[in-house]
């Protein structure tokens, strides 16, 4: 097993440094940058003049190493993180981009982590009581929210909420974690509760398309595990109905779940961005966002590659389960 997490970890190596290139040179493509957004506001807030502000962005270029090539300040950028661990300058929040990272990041994977557990655990169950009870009303009832969250966009969701709770219920605190009052009191049940009443509809929606997927996967694969010749031969043999289900049926059919592992975290993580782009949330989402529209460079190239990243972890997280399920993945996977 160690091999085989070995062989996965330096095949994910290149990968993701394929994956830098990319992204950096995508985040490039756009013509502006940082030093363009300092000459608009110098104009637009400053009342400088034109000739006044481009001498300002142009000597902020030059100081910072916005005027060299793309692939000098590639070169710069991946180097600082091998070598010593730094991701560059952010010029927006005027701190390291590992400052702004460890800030945003830690509550962003909270939060789809959450997401996971509760999408997995009622998307299995309502999977599997959905197969148990097939053309029942319950079947027709829970396959028509599994369509609902696989085709309703998240975005739409967000939106739906927000006017519901800020015109319809007067909810005024939109925005935040936690209400003023708590924002830097020690933590307590009070914090906690607050916490839940503020996040609650990001947990909600990013929730419902994992739940959608989950639940019409173990629904499908189930029905075709109960008609296999091992099931009806545990049957046969006086099995009860309950242990054939749980015992011979449902690991099997969650194969292709596991698999669906390797990419569940980072769609939580974009259900999360887009519902907490919505809600303007301070997590990953609108930084991403605000250091696009800006040039904030290396904030995003580095939030770009946090997401790769958890996308190659979750992959290899899904090798390692599937062959602890399989035996044949052990076997021919070189474990």
């Amino acid at each position: 097993m160690l091999r085989f997490l070995l062989v996965r970890i330096a095949s994910a190596i290149p990968v993701l440094f394929i994956l830098s290139v990319v992204t950096f040179a995508i985040i490039q493509a756009p013509p502006g940058d940082y030093a363009d957004y300092i000459r608009s506001q110098l104009i637009n807030q400053g009342g400088a003049s034109y000739a006044q502000a481009d001498a300002q962005a142009q000597a902020y270029r030059v100081e910072h190493g916005l005027d060299k090539p793309m692939v000098v300040q590639y070169v710069n950028w991946i180097g600082g993180i091998v070598t010593r661990g730094d991701f560059g300058y952010s010029m927006f929040y005027n701190k390291p981009v590992a400052d702004v990272v460890g800030e945003r990041l830690p509550r962003t994977l909270l939060l789809a982590l959450v997401c996971h557990i509760f999408a997995s655990v009622l998307g299995i169950g309502f999977g599997i009581w959905a197969a148990m009870r097939q053309y029942s009303w319950i079947d027709s009832v829970l396959s028509g929210i599994s369509f609902l969250g696989m085709t309703v966009p998240r975005f739409l969701m967000a939106l739906i909420i927000v006017y519901l709770l800020v015109f319809q219920f007067n909810v005024t605190e939109i925005g935040s974690f936690f209400s003023p009052q708590y924002g830097g009191a020690p933590w307590s049940w009070a914090k906690f509760v607050d916490l839940v009443q503020h996040v609650w509809p990001v947990v909600a929606i990013a929730t419902f398309g994992g739940l959608a997927y989950n639940m019409r996967v173990m629904r499908g694969n189930l029905l075709d595990t109960l008609n296999a010749q091992y099931v009806e031969t545990a049957k046969a043999k006086g099995l009860s109905g309950g242990a054939v289900v749980m015992r011979h049926a449902v690991p099997n059919a969650l194969h292709p779940l596991v698999m669906y592992q390797g990419v569940v975290l980072p769609y939580m993580l974009t259900g999360e961005i887009e519902t907490a782009i919505i809600f303007a949330l301070p997590t990953v989402g609108p930084a991403i966002v605000g250091s696009m529209a800006i040039g904030d460079v290396y904030v995003t190239a580095t939030f770009m590659m946090v997401l790769s990243a958890t996308l190659i972890v979750g992959n290899i997280i899904a090798d390692m389960l599937l062959a602890l399920l399989d035996p044949r993945v052990r076997q021919f996977g070189g474990a």
